[in-house]
């Protein structure tokens, strides 16, 4: 399956802080601060110092965040 950046149902391969932050309901300033602390996702800085996340990374970091029951 071929990944098509203009279809709205699949999700994009790669997000924006504002993406980040919109889904989880943070401020800007609490995803600087995660990052600051080495606990936010891995980030990919673009040339022009942009961030994006992975999807595939941004899931990792929500399931490693998961509380678990016993």
């Amino acid at each position: 399956m071929s990944h098509n950046p203009s279809d709205p149902a699949e999700p994009k391969r790669h997000l924006t802080i504002a993406d980040i932050c919109a889904e989880l309901d943070v401020p800007r300033s609490t995803f600087y601060d995660w990052r600051a602390k080495k606990t936010a996702p891995r980030c990919v800085k673009l040339p022009n110092g942009q961030l994006r996340i992975r999807r595939a990374d941004f899931e990792a970091w929500i399931d490693a965040r998961t509380e678990r029951t016993t």
